[in-house]
Parts: C-alpha cells; structure tokens; sequence
C-alpha cells in the first residue's frame, strides 16, 4: 500500500503558515497637527503605566482634568512646524525604514512596521503578518537604549495583543544596541559625514537624548547608563581634540526631577559661558520627529541664540540613510539567524 497525502475537505479554511515577518515598531504620532488628533494621541500615550507610573487612581484626573485640557493645543503648534506632504516625520521615515528593509530582506521576510501610540497599530499589523502567513515574528523596538517607558511598553503592547488571539506565532524581539559596533560605527560616520558639510567649526557637540525621571535610574532601570555608554562610545570612536562632547537629556515633562544635565538650559549655560558654535545630535532616535526637528532644530536654536550663541546645527538622525540602514540589516539578520 503506498502512502497518499491526506486531502483537506472541500469546506477547510485557507490557512497560510511558513512565513517569517519584522515589525519594525517605533514610540508614535498623532494622525494630523491638530489639537484634537494630538489630544486623542497623548490620551493613549500617557494613560500608559509603563510611561506614567504614578497610580491611576490619582493620575487619570490629572491628565484628563487638566492636561488633555491644555497640551494638546501647544504640542499640535509644535507638529505643525514639522509637518510635511507626507505627515508626520517620524511615520514617514519609520515607513520608508521599513519598506527599504523590505526590499533589504527581499523574499526571507515580510516587513511591516507599527506605532506604539497611534497609527498603524501594533494590532492591526499582527493581523496583517498573520494573514500573510508569517508563524515567527521578529518585533524591532526601534529605541538603542533600553527604558521600561520604550522597550518594555512595546513588549507589553505585542503579547497584550496575542493574549487577545487564538493564533500564537514564534516570537523574537530585538535587543537593545546602545553598545553595538555597527550602530556606533553607523553614528560615527554620519556625524563626520554632517559636520564635513556645516560652514562652520562646532566648539561643542551636544549628545541630546529623551528624559527620563530621576525616578526611573533610582529605581534600577539601565536607560541613563545606556545613553552614557552609547556617548563614550561614541567619543572615543570620532576621537578627535576639535570639540567638546556634552551628554544631555531634553523633553522633561511635569514637576518631577528628570534625568539632568537638561538640554535647554545647557545650551543657554553654554552660550552664557561664551560657547559660540554647536552642533547637537539626537542618538537615542532612530528618526527624526518633533522631539528633533521641533525641539532641538527650532527651539533648540532660539534658546542658543538669545542666549548670545552665533552658529547652530541640529544634525539629523540615522534615518533611512545608507549607514543607518546598513546597521539595521545587519542586526536584523542577526536575529532572524536560524529563520532565514
């Protein structure tokens, strides 16, 4: 008797199975620089335990007595000077990211990619994933340093999700690379490659990297030593007596004590203290956003500036570029070893 392959009925389902897939997933973005986007936006973003974690018992009347009541309108002015024919920044460099790895990974892997808070989201793009076939899922958390707020809020959000489903794919998640020779090569080399191109000298080059409360290094998350190994690393690897290197923390956020030396006020310091010429790169980003583009580029430059500065860069972040893509393959492919 031979053997025969056993045939499905006639009424069995379609079921796609075999595939691997890479969910790029970067912090977010409101869908328009409106208030009314940017309210349902923070919303989300600060109703998360892993970003605010003073009880929500107490918080929740904080943030939707007042809050939601009054940043929404200052941060959509924010978004609006950023704003471009293509959205918002961070989702359209998080796009093309993602299609670029695409074409990179070729026919080993479907690329996707999702934003923690917003659109497209987390769920949706595991739907997605799952329809096309894929049963192991590499996620990249596109945050180099680790932090409970970042990381661990997209871990969260990913099995939070596949605790909803009946499917259950192989996970992976990539790890953090603050300290990866690729990445501090990749950043080495764009710094040298931006600062070839200023008309100017820098006295200074600013490290700005996203607060975080004191709270959180007391507490033993490792954020604010990852940003300080990524910095030394980073030093030693430009290696040059051209310019000072500074490491600081932007975005503080309520009355708390955040993460210091604080960004803005380094820079009025710096000026103050006849520093004239800056150059300040965003390392903890893997793309522009408002926090770059807004913050540092435009404001950054004001509080410089009137503080008795005279030039000022704001250098972009790795982005889609060569090197940066280069780096982001190479960890990828790491992680899809024994998938692909």
């Amino acid at each position: 008797m031979t053997w025969q392959p056993q045939r499905l009925p006639p009424d069995h389902p379609p079921v796609a199975s075999g595939k691997i897939g890479v969910l790029l997933v970067n912090l977010g973005t409101p869908d328009e620089p409106t208030p009314a986007a940017v309210k349902r936006y923070l919303a989300e973003f600060l109703s998360d335990r892993r970003v605010i974690e003073i009880p929500q018992l107490v918080w929740q009347p904080i943030l939707r007595g007042i809050i939601l009541n009054t940043r929404p309108r200052k941060s959509a002015e924010a978004y609006q000077k950023v704003w471009t024919d293509h959205g918002s920044p961070l989702a359209a460099i998080t796009r093309s990211q993602a299609e670029g790895m695409a074409r990179r990974l070729g026919d080993h892997a479907h690329v996707r990619y999702a934003m923690r808070y917003g659109n497209p989201g987390i769920r949706a793009q595991l739907d997605e994933l799952k329809n096309l076939g894929c049963d192991r899922i590499l996620v990249v958390p596109l945050y180099p340093q680790y932090c409970a707020a970042t990381t661990a809020s997209v871990v969260d959000r990913v099995n939070a999700e596949l605790g909803k489903m009946r499917w259950q794919p192989n996970l992976r998640f990539l790890p953090p690379y603050y300290d990866e020779p690729a990445y501090i090569d990749a950043l080495a080399k764009d710094v040298e490659r931006q600062l070839a191109s200023l008309a100017f000298d820098p006295e200074l080059l600013l490290l700005s990297y996203h607060g975080m409360p004191q709270r959180t290094f007391d507490l033993g998350d490792p954020y604010h030593c990852h940003c300080m190994k990524t910095s030394r690393l980073l030093s030693e690897k430009i290696g040059n007596d051209r310019f000072r290197i500074v490491t600081t923390f932007q975005s503080r956020f309520g009355r708390a004590k955040w993460l210091e030396p604080a960004t803005d006020t380094t820079l009025m310091a710096e000026a103050r203290a006849g520093t004239r010429k800056i150059a300040i790169l965003a390392p903890g980003f893997s793309a522009d956003c408002v926090e770059t583009l807004e913050e540092l580029a435009i404001a950054g430059r004001e509080q410089f500036c009137e503080a008795g500065g005279e030039e000022f860069a704001a250098l972009s972040c790795l982005n889609d570029t060569a090197v940066g893509m280069d780096m982001l393959e190479m960890l990828l492919r790491r992680e899809l070893s024994g998938w692909i």
